[in-house]
């Protein structure tokens, strides 16, 4: 059986880039721990469609209904970790690293300054705008992951195999490092 592989870090720092690139390289299926969760959003009335639905009012009010219920959580990382169990899959997920035992657990660390840039491009949105989302995002997870699995989402990286600061790196680059580190463990 091939291994999982789980990419995490705070919100636009490039995880889905870097998951795809594995999935490519290693021929690995390739899952969003956030396309998942968007289905459950959908099931619940929310038009959650499109790569930036998180960044839009709907998906910052489904964040905050999130918050009251972790019906929504708990059943993603359910199925995640089943997904991830059964080997040869690239997931992007927040809380899957504290979760699962086995694997290849990969961090993509990056400054907010950072990370709101590669949101504005991406989603062309006003440099405010991308700063106050990804703040938003961020804080909202972590707090949301700190009460439901005791966590300290984006400060207790001790889970990881590999830390990847991605600050000064363009894509390539980052994808590139994640390349040679799964070669190493897997």
């Amino acid at each position: 059986m091939t291994k999982s592989i789980v990419i995490s870090g705070p919100p636009a720092v490039g995880k889905t880039t870097v998951a795809k690139g594995l999935a490519t390289e290693f021929n690995l299926t390739y899952l969003s721990g956030g396309d998942i969760l968007k289905e459950m959003a959908k099931e619940h009335g929310f038009n959650a469609i499109g790569d930036d639905w998180w960044d839009t009012e709907n998906g910052m009010k489904f964040l905050s209904q999130r918050e009251n219920n972790s019906e929504f959580d708990k059943k993603v990382d359910d199925k995640l970790i089943e997904l991830f169990n059964k080997g040869g899959t690239v997931i992007t997920s927040y809380t899957l690293p504290w979760l699962v035992n086995n694997g290849i657990k990969i961090w993509l660390a990056g400054s907010h300054d950072s990370s709101s840039k590669r949101m504005q491009g991406r989603d062309n949105m006003t440099p405010l705008e991308a700063y106050e989302i990804t703040k938003i995002r961020y804080d909202k997870n972590r707090e949301l992951y700190r009460k439901l699995y005791n966590f300290d989402f984006g400060n207790d990286i001790s889970v990881f195999d590999k830390i990847i600061d991605t600050d000064n790196l363009n894509a390539t680059q980052v994808i590139h490092i994640a390349k040679e580190t799964v070669r190493e463990l897997l």
